[in-house]
């Protein structure tokens, strides 16, 4: 997983309508079903079939005649917020103040998405292979029902995102092979929320819930990145990989409608997404002619993504919305291979993934250090054609939340707030057909 465009773009969420309380988003590695059966141990070096190129684009020297791989990942997201307590802004003609509420649990926030894949990898000689990969980062959010009670903290939230790459890859001798590609990515952002509060008389025994729109926005943006990669391969049976992808800023330009920009006197048309930088080592050995075991350990620069920014149009300078400060994260994953004949291959694999989440939490996105169980299987049709099956259960943990709504009207106004615990698990599942000519 992992790839972090949708992450930033999930977190603008609440960016522009949370000022002291944010949580990182709620994202899964949705690359190939390969990966998938295995928990993405071993996944930079592994190269059984044209899928490598989302990790590493040296592995592309592996191959010996022209490779296209194709699938589909379902993601069924299960997303609860329980035990929620809500200080909801009051509006009187004397003194504005907090009400204390308890909010109904909800759990159907987040809808299942089916996001595919596609990558060709072509030999040119010997030693020169080119790549073209496909694939989509995210494709999933979450939307709470418009009587939800929290509204300016709940929302929608709609996210996908794309990224395509073109990669080539240099076999020196039979032991290192070294690749680098450009990465273009684009993705949609839809996020939409509401300022609800209580209008109420000069003696707070009448009161009337309205709505104000808070954020209304619709971007689409697209940076250009980079990956380095290389393979070492000690013999048949034992081979170590290593890749590094860049990860620009992306401008994401839409219709910006925030209610503190109309308070300001600014118009913005523009988001300034941070993206994080990912390193990954991966390992690979053949224990018998029929076991293998592989892992790997990747890291995410979150700690790159400390603030997010919009523009002011008339000013053409840069407004901080929000601060961050989320930290470093990594994955670590560890897999088997079993080669039960020609036709049947058989897999499984546990990944512990770390949150980039420090001290700041939200509803909206909720995120939690998660625990992969996976298990796949290859189906070999004939010598040039393979079905992949790979199925995920990912667990999450329960994230006691506190977020504060500021106004920007301090000794005037209170800022409401809400306390909450938050659960997120998914179940993915995923089927990849794969042919060499």
């Amino acid at each position: 997983m992992n790839t972090t465009f949708s992450r930033t773009l999930l977190a603008t969420s609440t960016l522009f309508i949370s000022a002291t309380s944010m949580a990182g988003g709620f994202q899964v590695n949705e690359h190939s079903a390969t990966g998938l059966g295995r928990a993405f141990a071993g996944e930079a070096v592994i190269a059984d079939n044209a899928s490598v190129l989302s990790r590493n684009a040296a592995a592309m020297t592996m191959f010996d005649s022209t490779s296209i791989s194709m699938g589909l990942t379902m993601v069924k997201p299960d997303v609860s917020v329980k035990d929620t307590h809500y200080n909801q802004l009051q509006m009187n003609t004397i003194i504005p103040k907090l009400s204390s509420s308890t909010v109904n649990d909800t759990s159907d926030v987040a809808g299942t998405e089916f996001v595919p894949n596609l990558y060709i990898i072509q030999p040119l000689n010997e030693q020169w292979a080119v790549g073209f990969a496909s694939y989509s980062n995210f494709g999933t959010g979450t939307e709470f029902n418009d009587d939800y009670e929290a509204s300016i903290f709940g929302g929608k939230t709609e996210v996908k995102s794309a990224n395509i790459g073109f990669s080539l890859a240099y076999k020196l001798n039979d032991k290192w092979s070294f690749g680098a590609g450009v990465d273009v990515i684009y993705g949609i952002g839809n996020l939409y929320r509401d300022l609800d509060y209580k209008q109420c008389n000069a003696f707070g025994n009448k009161c009337e819930i309205n709505k104000a729109k808070a954020l209304d926005i619709s971007a689409t943006g697209i940076g250009i990145g980079g990956n380095v990669g290389v393979v070492y391969q000690v013999n048949e049976r034992n081979r170590f990989g290593l890749s590094y992808k860049y990860s620009p800023e992306v401008e994401a330009e839409g219709d910006v409608d925030y209610l503190e920009n109309h308070l300001n006197g600014i118009t913005s048309d523009s988001v300034y997404l941070p993206l994080p930088d990912i390193a990954e080592f991966s390992g690979y050995h053949l224990l018998t002619d029929k076991v293998a075991i592989h892992y790997s350990y990747q890291w995410i620069g979150w700690s790159a993504f400390d603030s997010v920014d919009i523009n002011d149009v008339n000013s053409e300078q840069r407004i901080s919305v929000k601060e961050y400060n989320w930290k470093n994260s990594y994955h670590i994953a560890l897999g088997t291979t079993y080669y039960l004949n020609k036709k049947w291959t058989l897999r499984a694999g546990y990944m512990f993934d770390k949150t980039p989440v420090d001290e700041i939490t939200s509803i909206s996105i909720p995120d939690s250090d998660r625990q992969w169980f996976s298990t796949g299987f290859t189906y070999n049709w004939s010598n040039q054609t393979s079905v992949d099956f790979g199925f995920t259960y990912l667990i999450g943990e329960d994230v006691e939340v506190s977020e504060v709504q500021d106004l920007h009207k301090p000794g005037l106004v209170p800022n409401p707030s809400l306390t909450a615990t938050t659960h997120a698990d998914a179940i993915l599942a995923a089927i990849q057909l794969s042919h060499s000519f």
